[in-house]
């Protein structure tokens, strides 16, 4: 949804021939990897193409690559979001891509996240690169780039998914959806241009109720003093003793709450800057025009650079000293 570019770059390497053996898609969550790399894995190995670099939907690979279960496509990924993948994972992999393909003429890896495998898991892949077989090819997805080796990266085809324009998404949602178009709209700016994540809210009304929550939450700490602070970061960041499932529940969570942080910031930002029609989140209005009243645009800004930077560090940071960090840098302002 929205990335035509990239659609139209994969689908002429496989019109023309020149289909690389590793691909690297990144961009921030939900805005499409997983969904362009099945895609492309779809185009490869359909049995009865409309057109060259294109794929029915219809037949058995199609099927069952969507379904994560055909014979000739592996998906790889950490246990849990914000998880780890070790390199046992890849030394299965290995194996895999050595045998002969069963149905088509290649075997497609698919590894998710990849910016969680840990730095033995890279470096095997790394040699699986430098000697990859010749009937597989690799699709890799991460947040960004520079959470992965440089010789990885450089071994790769890189394409760079961004989150789409508000109107862009909003039209795709209305149509797509069959919803109204504000309603449409309102999903696209929560959701900071994400498809997956517009998607997610509009099927899931626990999610509204979360966004509510995290909303709540962010007000109240920009009116409270340092060891409130400290005490709020305390209670949702409850390491002592817990379980590694626990831990990646909790940055499961956190990288959820941030996205609406990310939302509200982002109003802060369009009503300091004069474009106060164009806010997501319309039922915290009187605060967004309060806010906005005692924070710039620039400093809303940074907010919004500062919550992407701690979301990617969740899974290889001290995730307690992170958030601290991030809730003492907020503004003291009372709402």
């Amino acid at each position: 949804m929205g990335h035509e570019w990239a659609v139209n770059l994969l689908g002429e390497h496989i019109r023309s021939g020149g289909v690389r053996h590793a691909y690297l898609f990144t961009g921030p969550a939900g805005v499409g990897k997983r969904t362009l790399a099945l895609s492309f894995a779809r185009a490869l190995s359909c049995q009865n193409k409309p057109s060259p670099g294109d794929y029915c939907g219809q037949c058995r690979p199609c099927q069952m690559i969507a379904r994560q279960q055909f014979s000739d496509l592996a998906v790889l990924q950490a246990e849990t979001v914000g998880g780890e993948m070790k390199v046992d994972t890849i030394r299965e992999l290995q194996h895999a891509l050595s045998l002969t393909p069963y149905e088509t003429d290649r075997r497609i890896a698919v590894l998710l996240r990849f910016h969680e495998a840990n730095e033995n898991a890279q470096n095997a892949l790394l040699k699986t690169l430098e000697e990859a077989p010749g009937k597989s090819i690799l699709l890799l997805t991460a947040d960004t780039p520079e959470n992965l080796l440089p010789t990885i990266v450089s071994r790769c085809e890189l394409l760079r998914l961004r989150p789409l324009s508000v109107d862009a998404l909003g039209r795709q949602l209305q149509k797509n959806l069959d919803i109204h178009l504000t309603r449409a709209l309102a999903l696209a700016r929560i959701s900071s241009g994400r498809p997956g994540i517009a998607l997610r809210l509009h099927s899931d009304p626990d999610l509204e109720a979360n966004r509510k929550q995290w909303m709540d939450h962010l007000l109240s700490l920009l009116g409270e003093s340092m060891a409130q602070r400290f005490d709020y970061v305390e209670k949702q960041v409850k390491l002592k003793n817990s379980s590694k499932e626990e831990r990646d529940q909790l940055r499961m969570r956190l990288r959820e709450g941030f996205i609406f942080w990310q939302s509200l910031w982002r109003d802060v930002l369009l009503q300091s800057s004069g474009m106060g029609e164009e806010i997501a989140n319309v039922d915290y209005r009187p605060q967004i025009e309060k806010l906005a009243a005692a924070v710039n645009a620039a400093e809303a800004g940074e907010q919004i650079t500062r919550l992407e930077v701690v979301s990617n560090r969740l899974g290889n940071a001290n995730i307690q000293l992170l958030i601290e960090s991030l809730v003492m840098s907020l503004p003291a302002v009372s709402i």
